[in-house]
């Protein structure tokens, strides 16, 4: 009978990979709530019509990667492809948009696409994401934006940052109107994908990826050039706060992100030690994402880190606490050391090893576990009420009494 296999581009996170994803997720987590954000958890399972709705038809998502079904109740599902629209439902089926306020939200899960699995790409993938909602200042999107600049710099990962404006729906009908006309006079050397967007969602053609179609749009209209009076203070005060901060940005004129649902301030983190795919983090603002939904007109913003993207450039810093391993020269120690055990658990990592064994195969359990003090009891020990200590990086050892440890 053949073995069993996880499923193409859908991983297992163990060994070293998982302690990186569980430290990044920590730190994250950590510098979020430094923000005055909370954690959210949504399901993994959501009606289609959500993503229908919120990341909109006309996107790659919806078209061709969702894992849609339909279960046993005769219901329209799929696994969430993307985190904002379940926080958004969660937001509207819990009234919050009825309350008013602000809500900061955090969060961090599996998404699942189907498409071509390569490195930096799977089915199943991580993000790390941050949602706010009732908070129309320019000031929040320069803030999410600062956030995600801390993260990257807490990780010590180089970036680059590319921001755009998509205007509001005061200015983008009239903009999508010039983008339509000069589409249409070169739509017969447009890829396929971008005659399909000229009719459902313009403004998408600028994301094609196609050499050929990005050499066509180099004189395609510009939104930037086209915002509405708000739009373009709004744009101007975001780059002014950026500027005083000292962060340092690009304007990228095509970027409109790969979702239906963003208006006004568009951005996106990239990375050029990860190959092709180079964007690392993104998002922007979504003031009528909520509407969409059913809910009461509310400004939102917000934005997602791919994790498995960024394991790869997370290094580590080194932890200056000690790991304790302990370990038994003889039967009595066991119910000393575990004991000790939960007093040192309160500060340090430590691990007790169950078996008898010498010296010599106790220090080498322990370099195994990543320890670095290894402390051992055997007849001597519990006689004098002592504990035998070494400290692997010193290699300096002394036996001293137990309540001194």
């Amino acid at each position: 009978m053949a073995n069993i296999q996880s499923l193409r581009g859908m991983n297992d996170i163990l060994g070293s990979d998982s302690e990186l994803f569980t430290y990044f997720v920590e730190n994250a987590s950590r510098i979020a709530k430094n923000y005055g954000f909370t954690y959210i958890e949504t399901p993994i399972l959501e009606e289609t019509a959500l993503f229908k709705r919120s990341v909109g038809e006309s996107s790659d998502i919806v078209n061709k990667e969702m894992y849609q079904f339909i279960d046993k109740g005769e219901n329209d599902v799929c696994l969430r492809p993307e985190g904002t629209a379940g926080v958004v439902r969660s937001f509207v089926e819990n009234k919050f948009d009825r309350a008013g306020g602000t809500y900061r939200w955090y969060y961090y899960g599996p998404m699942f696409r189907y498409e071509r699995p390569q490195k930096g790409r799977l089915r199943e993938f991580h993000q790390f994401g941050c949602e706010v909602f009732g908070v129309s200042s320019v000031y929040e999107d320069a803030n999410i934006i600062m956030m995600i600049k801390d993260i990257l710099d807490f990780f010590k990962i180089g970036f680059k940052l590319e921001l755009n404006s998509l205007g509001d729906q005061n200015c983008m009908p009239a903009y999508r109107e010039k983008l339509v006309n000069y589409l249409t006079d070169i739509k017969e050397d447009l890829c396929e994908d971008c005659n399909r967007r000229i009719e459902t969602n313009p403004i998408r053609v600028l994301d094609c990826k196609n050499e050929n179609c990005q050499k066509l749009l180099y004189n395609a209209p510009k939104i930037t050039n086209n915002l509405c009076e708000k739009c373009d203070t709004d744009f101007e005060k975001l780059k002014e706060i950026l500027d005083f901060n000292d962060v340092e940005y690009e304007i990228n004129t095509n970027l409109v992100r790969g979702l239906d649902y963003y208006s006004q301030t568009a951005f996106e983190f990239t990375s050029n030690e990860i190959g092709a795919q180079s964007a690392i983090a993104g998002g922007g603002r979504y003031d009528r994402l909520v509407e969409f939904l059913g809910g009461r007109v509310t400004p939102g913003i917000g934005f997602a880190i791919g994790i498995e993207r960024l394991l790869e450039l997370v290094k580590m810093q080194e932890d200056e606490k000690d790991v304790i391993y302990l370990g038994a020269l003889c039967e009595d120690a066991l119910n000393i050391l575990t004991k000790i055990a939960s007093k040192k658990r309160k500060d340090s990592k430590t691990f007790i090893e169950y078996s008898v064994r010498g010296f010599g195969k106790h220090f080498n359990l322990a370099e195994k576990q990543g320890a670095n003090i290894v402390a051992l009891i055997g007849e001597n020990e519990i006689k004098d009420g002592t504990i035998f200590i070494k400290d692997l990086k010193t290699k300096e050892d002394k036996t001293i009494k137990l309540e001194d440890f």
